[in-house]
């Protein structure tokens, strides 16, 4: 039987996602496999692990400019060498894991359980396989410590390949695949009955607006585009997604009935039906991280993208703007006419749904497992 240990970080959904994504396709479509998943982090620490997330998040949402700091600094000077070291303590204990499970493959969605392995590979303390995948659509240094010691190397696309080939990786390591993708995603939908289910019509253009998980909400930006779509757009249909903000819900609710709207505008407040809405959908807003990006260009659908976090955010975004699939909302913009003069031209709407399914890959979480595990055994 072949063990697999498979590792991710809380910092983000996008590196559960992408390591659950991958368990799930083995365990499907793989007979004697074991695979086990595991956040690197809370297993060595807990209370390290809830500091450290709870920092990310605040950082990243309410001090934006101070994470754009840590991001870029962490690429190389001091801050990268703390990081490094505190990796290579931190492996100490994760060691301790890696020989109890004793793997054939380990598979890592974070940059630091990617260094510990790699550290304990140069030690010769494990030697088995190791296949690190990158979970955004530009790399960061940190992936790449230790790279000499890592067997596989997953990426977005063909560009982020020749990058790293850049850095001294062979190319036979490094494999445009993909950001791995919940199969969900390959599944066909009734969208006449998605559409009801969410009190919308068949046959009208439809947004879906993920304006949760924003820090900007203060700055009016959120609210103005959402005001921006009711007033100007009346004949789409804008189904939003709140997330965990009961207040910006509030307000959206009220703004929605004092311009007796209902028909056409819905709010959520949450949803664990992404796959099915973004069926029924022509056009995403959005912030560009790596998981909803990936979800958003299997759909086909172009991307208005809205308040990325500096750093990993801000390079998906510029990506998808280079790849003519996104059109970046930022902070001058003036929202009106920049949605008007995306919506009065049918054709450039069109050439962006084309480019993002051909920049999609759908079947990325196959191919990595057929790179690391050969043809798929029938279960």
């Amino acid at each position: 039987m072949k063990k697999i240990l498979i590792f991710y970080g809380s910092y983000g959904a996008g590196h559960l996602s992408a390591a659950r994504s991958i368990k799930e396709y083995i365990d499907n479509n793989y007979k004697n496999t074991k695979t086990e998943i595991v956040d690197c982090i809370e297993y060595i620490n807990k209370l390290l692990n809830k500091v450290t997330t709870k920092t990310y998040d605040e950082l990243s949402k309410k001090a934006p400019w101070a994470w754009e700091k840590v991001y870029t600094k962490s690429q190389s000077g001091p801050l990268s060498k703390i990081s490094n070291a505190s990796n290579k303590i931190m492996s100490i204990k994760l060691n301790k894991l890696i020989h109890e499970f004793n793997p054939d493959l380990i598979i890592s969605t974070h940059p630091f359980s990617t260094q510990m392995c790699g550290i304990l590979k140069q030690k010769g303390k494990i030697n088995c396989k190791i296949a690190t995948v990158l979970t955004d659509y530009a790399p960061h240094n940190q992936w790449l410590v230790h790279s000499d010691y890592i067997d596989y190397f997953f990426v977005a696309h063909y560009g982020m390949k020749k990058s790293l080939e850049g850095t001294g990786i062979p190319a036979s390591k490094v494999f445009a695949t993909g950001i791995p993708l919940s199969n969900r995603f390959l599944a066909h939908y009734n969208k006449k009955e998605i559409l009801k289910s969410v009190g919308l019509e068949p046959g009208k253009k439809t947004v879906l607006f993920f304006a949760g998980g924003s820090s900007h909400y203060a700055s009016g930006n959120i609210y103005e585009i959402f005001e921006s779509f009711i007033e100007s757009f009346p004949n789409m249909q804008l189904l939003t997604i709140t997330g965990r903000s009961p207040k910006l819900k509030k307000h959206f609710d009220e703004l929605v009935e004092v311009t007796d709207t209902g028909k056409n505008v819905k709010v959520l407040s949450f949803t664990d039906k992404v796959p099915e809405l973004m069926s029924v959908s022509d056009l995403v807003i959005t912030k560009p991280g790596g998981l909803t990006t990936t979800e958003s260009l299997a759909s086909g659908l172009p991307i208005i993208v809205i308040n990325p976090i500096p750093g990993q955010e801000e390079e998906n975004a510029k990506f998808l703007e280079d790849q003519k699939v996104a059109i970046w909302l930022k902070k001058d913009d003036d929202i009106k006419q920049k949605l008007t003069d995306l919506f009065n031209s049918p054709y450039a709407l069109k050439d962006m749904k084309i480019r993002a399914r051909l920049l999609a890959k759908k079947n990325s979480t196959r191919d990595i497992c057929q790179v690391l595990l050969g043809e798929e055994s029938s279960k």
